[in-house]
């Protein structure tokens, strides 16, 4: 059974070991914890947490809560909620940024994934709609999106920006 879990301390040695696994950077999701020891992952698990809280944002950032999808026990996923929009994360990232682990893509845990934090954070969005952006060369991660009740909205040549409405 999928779930979603915010970030916690009872569970960081899962989030260690799939933090540190995900790629520095794959289909725009950026994640600055690639390789990280177990001893400095607990310091960045402070401020993850301290953010989901408004507190320790760098500059420029806004509240950031972070998710991670589980398959009974196992964390499968990762999905990161933006609280509320700058204009550059309205022109570009948007609200929601998410990782699958490539051993679950093509399995339905993107879309599962997507439809539990949409449910968990519609209240919260100040906006009429939730922004997402994906790479035009990631059509799998589109349809999540589109399978979710979202359009794409407009496009460039290497991104479509997609909103769901609320």
């Amino acid at each position: 059974m999928l779930y979603l879990k915010a970030a916690n301390y009872d569970d960081i040695e899962k989030e260690w070991l799939f933090q540190r696994s995900i790629p520095v950077e794959e289909n725009s999701f950026i994640n600055e914890y690639h390789g990280i020891s177990r001893e400095d992952f607990g310091t960045a698990l402070d401020t993850i947490i301290a953010q989901s809280r408004g507190e320790q944002l760098p500059e420029g950032y806004v509240p950031q809560t972070v998710y991670y999808l589980l398959d009974d026990d196992t964390i499968v996923g990762t999905f990161h909620f933006r609280h509320y929009l700058t204009e550059a994360l309205a022109e570009g990232s948007g609200h929601i940024g998410y990782y699958i682990a490539p051993g679950y893509r093509g399995k339905g845990c993107g879309t599962q994934g997507l439809k539990l934090l949409l449910e968990e954070i519609r209240g919260a969005v100040a906006e009429e709609e939730i922004y997402l952006r994906v790479n035009r060369d990631n059509p799998a991660s589109l349809r999540v999106m589109l399978r979710n009740g979202g359009y794409i909205h407009h496009e460039d040549e290497d991104k479509y920006y997609v909103r769901i409405p609320k």
